[in-house]
């Protein structure tokens, strides 16, 4: 039976475990453990506060669950089961009731462990499960301020919605979930944007030339000139964009080798898919050339939606801050953008620039594990010489730019573990939107600009209370609100980075300094601090092979203010994308404010927080600073300084002082605020 004739229902949350029909949802033996980690789990609750924070009762849409109807109230799930669990732990952390009951057939460690929580207290746990919890607790306390807790309970309930398919008894079960498999739900909707798009074009060879860009681009983990290697689009080398507009593109690719010969007369989503399996099939069959491919940074939905930004924003009448960059609002963005046949040869055009852009001028991850040796972040551009395919930095480090390569590979990384969900990514778009508008690309220049964009950021965004919720997550559409500004014929434009900078006492106005309860430190800020660390480590001393003791390290380790650990942590520093949590360096457990202890105002200052990498022993998170400090700074046995430099720094201090109290966290975070502030005054 074909997917699209499936019965389905649209339910919400509170229907789903509280309908007055008792069900039971039972996961399965060959269905996977629950493997949401962090950022899932902390994405899902953030899209849904974005949601209810828009007001008007909104519906929000969850996604798909589809089942089998076993009889007697029992569903067995086909496709889902990782949203549903995470569902039924959001209502455990939010004490919402529930008739309805989640199981796992023969699984009985996992459904102790839902039965446990909160508490966990069974010999066997599940530990997918029990991590589960504690991310979306730690994630809804984070994200959904106390005031709003009620309000948005209900929202949860009334509000968030999802479409259950009920699969049919006569259907064959393994077709249907090898159906499942191999074509998700995100890429369903990108399909359906394609074959609205390509009915807007009338002419066969624009029809064409729109479906070789589509699948060259769909295919994220390669970069775009191996699946396009047209010397007319990319020139001799394969390294530069030549077309200037569609029309362009037309000329170049209608009649070049490799374009397919598909007649296009009236597109289904049917015949989407079927082309495009198949046009892949021939693809792998005829490559002769190992493609150099990498972990891309961003999925090709939530990049279709970046490339329909750019194109919209030469519309007068256009709101980039009401635009989101959220796959979940793929078809509503692409039908409230109006596409005429104009609008999609930009768009198509934008497509394929863009993917060329991000590709060769944006970092992505190498496929391996990061490691203290080996910075798995690449900044590299793709290019042909005497026939042969070659990857090669993006510039050099030389004396006439300094460490350029390298500036550009810390500044755009910093950004990305910042940003590590797929959706929202508007640093990715002011870089993508700036770097269309260069008609010759000056390395320096864009280093200077993603720096102005990171300074842009702290001092507009994080510094601003207005920008800010209850607990110092930035509003929706913060950045769009700082960064981009209206033009003379009032469409937006990226704004020059001049701006005023702010001082350390309207810091500590926001995030405190330990004398009262403080709302919380942003990531962003951490990574920040990181980098202008870096950044003062490669302007004063990097390749100058200065000794131990020599004036020029005793003056920079006293702008850190500890001694002198070496060098060779700054030399290897980079983002690692391990780098996923903040951890009291005193414990939370041990912060009583008796005996001369820090209590539970001064050890949430920024002078306390201490970046950890999933390297980190988690179960240390009480243990005393002194036992911190012997774990991760003397036994060299874990990556510290590959997550975090102002880590290595708290390390230090305690080791020199043999202590951590209140006093070395205010002295630490003076010395960081110093950095951070660095010419801001």
């Amino acid at each position: 039976m074909p997917k699209e004739n499936l019965p389905l229902k649209e339910i919400s949350i509170g229907e789903l475990f509280n309908g007055s029909e008792k069900s039971v949802y039972e996961i399965p033996i060959y269905q996977r453990n629950y493997a949401w980690d962090e950022d899932e789990i902390t994405t899902l609750v953030q899209d849904i506060y974005d949601a209810y924070n828009k007001g008007d009762n909104k519906l929000y849409y969850i996604g798909t669950l589809v089942s089998y109807h076993k009889g007697d109230g029992v569903f067995e799930i086909i496709d889902g089961q990782q949203r549903l669990t995470t569902i039924r732990l959001m209502l455990d952390v939010l004490d919402i009731p529930y008739s309805n009951q989640l199981k796992y057939r023969a699984r009985k460690k996992s459904d102790d462990t839902l039965k446990s929580i909160p508490k966990f207290n069974v010999d066997e746990k599940d530990k997918g499960i029990e991590n589960g919890y504690k991310k979306a607790k730690s994630a809804i306390e984070k994200i959904v301020s106390d005031n709003d807790r009620k309000d948005f309970k209900s929202y949860f309930q009334r509000n968030v919605h999802i479409i259950h398919y009920e699969v049919p008894k006569d259907i064959d079960l393994n077709h249907y979930f090898e159906i499942m498999n191999s074509r998700g739900e995100q890429l369903e909707k990108h399909e359906i944007v394609k074959a609205n798009l390509m009915e807007k074009l009338k002419d066969e060879a624009e029809r064409k030339v729109f479906n070789r860009i589509w699948e060259c681009c769909s295919e994220m983990s390669v970069y775009t000139q191996q699946n396009l290697s047209d010397t007319e689009v990319f020139g001799i080398a394969l390294n530069d964009f030549l077309p200037e507009n569609f029309e362009g593109l037309l000329e170049k690719l209608i009649n070049s080798k490799g374009t397919r010969k598909d007649v296009f007369e009236k597109i289904s989503i049917a015949k989407i898919i079927s082309d495009e399996k198949g046009s892949k099939q021939e693809r792998n069959d005829e490559e002769t050339e190992i493609k150099d491919s990498f972990q891309p940074i961003i999925d090709f939905p939530n990049f279709l939606l970046v490339i329909l930004k750019i194109t919209r924003m030469e519309e007068q009448g256009f709101s980039p801050k009401e635009f989101n960059l959220d796959d979940k609002e793929l078809l509503a963005e692409f039908n409230n953008a109006r596409m005429d046949e104009n609008k999609v040869k930009k768009f198509a055009y934008n497509l394929l620039k863009g993917r060329f852009l991000l590709d060769n001028y944006v970092v992505h991850h190498a496929k391996e594990e990061d490691t203290m040796d080996s910075n798995p972040w690449k900044l590299q551009q793709w290019h042909k010489e005497n026939i042969k395919g070659l990857l090669k930095n993006l510039t050099e480090n030389n004396t006439e730019n300094g460490f350029l390569q390298d500036r550009l590979t810390q500044l755009l990384s910093m950004f990305e573990v910042s940003f590590t969900a797929r959706q929202r990514k508007n640093y990715l778009f002011y870089c993508l939107l700036y770097l269309m508008e260069q008609s010759k690309r000056d390395l320096p220049a864009y280093a200077d600009f993603v720096e102005g964009l990171a300074d842009r950021y702290f001092n507009k965004v994080y510094l601003d209370k207005s920008k800010l919720n209850d607990i110092n997550t930035p509003r929706p559409g913060s950045f769009d609100e700082v960064v981009l500004e209206k033009g003379e014929n009032e469409a937006y434009k990226l704004c020059i980075f001049e701006l005023n900078k702010k001082d350390k006492g309207e810091f500590v106005e926001i995030y405190g300094d330990g004398t009262e309860v403080s709302r919380g430190v942003p990531l962003f800020i951490f990574n920040y601090l990181d980098y202008k660390l870096w950044k003062l480590y490669d302007a004063e001393l990097r390749g100058k092979k200065l000794k131990e003791g020599s004036k020029e390290r005793l003056d920079f380790f006293a702008k850190l203010g500890c001694t002198d650990f070496g060098l060779k942590m700054f030399d290897q520093f980079y983002f690692s994308r391990t780098r996923r949590s903040l951890e009291h360096y005193y414990p939370q457990a041990s912060a009583t404010g008796e005996d001369g202890k820090p209590n539970e105002c001064q050890i949430n200052c920024l002078g306390n927080y201490a970046m950890i990498g999933s390297a980190a022993n988690s179960s240390g998170s009480n243990w005393s600073p002194e036992t911190k400090r012997i774990h991760y700074l003397d036994s060299k046995t874990n990556l510290i300084s590959v997550a975090s430099l102002k880590f290595m720094i708290m390390l230090q201090l305690c080791k020199d002082k043999s202590r951590w109290t209140f006093d070395e966290m205010k002295e630490h975070q003076e010395k960081m605020l110093a950095v951070l502030m660095e010419n801001n005054q």
